[in-house]
């Protein structure tokens, strides 16, 4: 073989599809859609159920846990479907690719969350790993929003802005979670979640966007 051969880089072609990133875009909305009418829903037929006082992996627990977990494998579902559109539309460095990764971590952790089903009930048997999980939930959302801020920022100063507001608020708000009364954590656990929606719808935003213009 000779040496200009050897040498020669492997030229692949690569085009972004604009059918798939409108499909996981809305696919990513739809999870946080369907995981905010599970906790709404919940909210109302569950007795006694307080959402100022009660979390959401309370309503997980009980008779009406199914609701509350198909709207936890929805937003996992969400959150897988992020990042791969993360992938296939790579706007960053090695940075963006930490984040795909976190957000993979991120929609695994809450599927397993709604699987192992040991939250709110006081479950002790085997290895109860519920809080684990919580735990690395709160890594994983701002190393996404951090991770990807930079990247984002080259479709629009605003998405930059909007990730990084997020990453902070979340870095700030979220360790007090563990030092609040019980009777006033739900109300704020549900403003965490709607942290982690407005990282997603975010993220979605800037890729409908990026095809919308290249189609005018």
């Amino acid at each position: 073989m000779s040496r200009t051969s050897r040498s020669e880089t492997v030229r692949v072609h690569v085009e972004e599809q604009d059918g798939l990133i409108r499909l996981l875009a809305w696919a990513s909305i739809l999870g946080c859609v369907i995981f905010a009418a599970a906790v709404i829903l919940a909210d109302i037929l569950v007795p006694n159920n307080s959402m100022i006082a009660d979390t959401i992996s309370d309503l997980g627990a009980g008779k009406y846990e199914y609701i509350v977990d198909t709207g936890l494998y929805m937003f996992s579902a969400g959150l897988l479907s992020m990042a791969v559109l993360a992938a296939h539309v790579h706007l960053g460095d090695w940075k963006w690719s930490s984040a795909i990764v976190a957000l993979i971590v991120f929609g695994l952790l809450v599927f397993l969350i709604g699987a192992r089903n040991e939250y709110g009930d006081a479950d002790s048997d085997g290895w109860v790993i519920h809080r684990y999980l919580v735990y690395g939930l709160g890594i994983c959302m701002p190393v996404v929003c951090f991770g990807m801020a930079e990247g984002a920022g080259r479709a629009g100063a605003g998405y930059r802005l909007s990730l990084r507001i997020t990453g902070t608020l979340w870095l700030l708000a979220a360790p007090i979670f563990f030092f609040l009364p019980t009777d006033v954590d739900g109300l704020y656990e549900r403003g965490l979640g709607l942290l982690s929606f407005a990282m997603i719808l975010t993220l979605a935003r800037l890729f409908l966007k990026r095809v919308h213009h290249r189609r005018t």
